[in-house]
């Protein structure tokens, strides 16, 4: 099967050398692509001149947008599974192989890596935490499926979710949103527990002041997405 790690990158200078190559040296079978979301940094810099299969967008479209890049591109080219990546440096290649062998062998639609499992590694902030259990127990409640780790960005999923996002793919915030969507469709949704580690360079996308806005808008987009069915 042909397998693809999308890397959406937003100014990783400090973390997407080693993110690549701890790609290329772990999750074997995968092919990758950085999608740099107009970095105003030396990502693309370091990209072209390590020779890394990159996408520069013309404009910035924010988490969003530059995975939908992916999804698009990875569709597109003919591949049956795609895993985001985070070009921060948090996510372990390690699981990726795991990851990709559970989903075919439970024919599963969707696998998300989960930090809350068996509690090991970076576990993320208190306040976070607070704000995922949050995200955790209203997805519950609309879907009947618990999920322990609704924000992970470290998802893999089958060719034809990765139609569905190609087409249609939250801009802001997008995980918890996009896996009430698979669920709404009655795919299968399992997690595998993963060991987490922090960034090693960059900033979160998410500051201190942002965070009532995104529980507020993640909750609406929730909500109205679960509407939708």
């Amino acid at each position: 099967m042909k397998k693809l790690v999308i890397i959406p990158a937003y100014n990783e200078s400090e973390s997407i050398k080693s993110t690549v190559e701890e790609i290329k040296k772990k999750a074997e079978g995968f092919d990758y692509v950085v999608i740099n979301d107009c970095s105003k940094d030396d990502t693309q810099k370091i990209c072209e001149e390590n020779g890394y299969n990159i996408i520069n967008l013309p404009i910035n479209l924010g988490i969003g947008g530059a995975v939908q890049t992916g999804y698009r591109y990875g569709y597109r080219m003919g591949y049956d599974l795609a895993v985001q990546v985070d070009g921060d440096g948090q996510h372990d290649p390690e699981f990726l192989v795991k990851m990709a062998d559970y989903l075919q062998e439970q024919h599963i639609d969707m696998v998300i890596g989960s930090r809350f499992i068996r509690k090991e590694g970076f576990q993320s902030s208190g306040a976070r935490r607070i704000g995922i259990r949050y995200f955790t127990v209203l997805i519950k409640l609309l879907t009947g499926e618990k999920i322990t780790d609704p924000t992970s960005g470290l998802r893999l999923v089958n060719r034809e979710i990765m139609g569905m996002f190609a087409n249609d793919y939250p801009k802001d915030y997008p995980e918890p949103e996009s896996v009430v969507s698979v669920l709404r469709k009655k795919k299968k949704v399992a997690e595998i527990p993963v060991v987490m580690r922090e960034r090693t360079g960059g900033v979160s996308s998410i500051s201190l002041k942002k965070s009532v806005y995104y529980m507020i808008k993640v909750t609406l987009a929730i909500v109205i997405e679960w509407i939708r069915r």
